[in-house]
């Protein structure tokens, strides 16, 4: 090996990347945080009650159990909705789909937008630029505009929503990863893995995107709760693969206009999104805290 390399392989054992700490050991970290636990138990609290709220609801939630808009009673625990269904068990129902397409949008938008971003920075040419302006074409569309556009020309079916929503996610998240990387692209340890030979994707893999961990896992914490809360948004409109089923957002919008009468039957499904999108951001804050190394002192203690 040339002395040249021999030097740079010198260099990246006195300056390491920032090692596994930005890494495997990140979220164990934020573990110590109290908002990030309290995120934890918010989160696991709804993603409990969706998958296990269609088993333990009193009723099915198209079941009428007594008169319209009906205050809260023993046969009704959060009273009834505008069709006098019951309003619990509509709210256990309603939040397994939303959650569903939630997560596999945030999860295919952060693996492309992981691979873009990370692309774009290692490779420090004409690619970097053709990928990024790529990127902001999509980005200059609002989600929800683009959304209300490929539901109206293809359907309400959940495929489609969740390829917007994850279309719309990708170059959100491709400019963090890039943001991050490209710092990381010029430190010395990596000057010194090429001069080795080791392939590049095993540099991108192995090198670039553990030490890119932490700000794209608080990311893809904040795209989750955008994609519920699209999601629900269009539910609300009326474009959800199911009108007529349990959803949040469905519930909210027919039972809007009766409010005042018996709010349960809207309110309900705004504190579970609510506490849903508490909890994420909890858990983002705590991440991206302890990434900074901000309340650490206070968190261990």
């Amino acid at each position: 090996m040339s002395q040249v390399s021999s030097d740079w392989v010198a260099d990246a054992e006195i300056a390491p990347p920032l090692p596994a700490v930005r890494g495997t050991s990140l979220l164990r970290r934020s573990l110590k945080l109290w908002r990030t636990r309290i995120g934890l138990v918010l989160v696991g609290f709804i993603v409990l009650l969706a998958i296990v709220g269609p088993y333990v609801a009193p009723y099915g939630p198209s079941t009428p159990v007594g008169a319209p808009n009906s205050d809260p009673s023993s046969k009704a625990v959060l009273g009834t909705d505008y069709l006098g269904q019951d309003v619990l068990s509509r709210v256990l129902y309603g939040g397994r789909s939303i959650l569903v397409m939630a997560v596999v949008a945030t999860a295919l938008g952060l693996i492309f937008g992981v691979a873009i971003g990370l692309l774009a920075a290692y490779s420090r040419n004409t690619l970097d630029d053709i990928l990024m302006r790529g990127m902001d074409v999509i980005m200059a569309l609002p989600q929800i505009l683009l959304a209300l556009v490929a539901v109206a020309i293809i359907g309400p079916h959940a495929w489609v929503i969740v390829a917007a929503i994850a279309l719309t996610t990708v170059p959100r998240i491709a400019r963090v990863a890039r943001g991050t990387a490209q710092p990381i692209v010029e430190r010395d340890f990596i000057a010194a893995s090429e001069a080795m030979g080791v392939p590049r994707w095993r540099i991108v893999s192995g090198e670039l995107l553990p030490n890119c961990l932490g700000p794209l896992m608080v990311e893809a914490s904040l795209r989750l709760t955008y994609s519920v809360a699209l999601i629900a948004g269009l539910a609300f409109l009326g474009l959800s693969p199911n009108p007529n089923g349990a959803n949040w957002g469905t519930m909210i919008q027919q039972n809007e206009i009766v409010l005042v009468v018996q709010p349960w039957g809207a309110a309900a499904p705004i504190i579970v999104i609510a506490l849903l999108t508490l909890g994420t951001g909890l858990i983002g804050d705590g991440i991206a805290r302890t990434a900074a190394g901000i309340d650490r002192a206070r968190g261990e203690e």
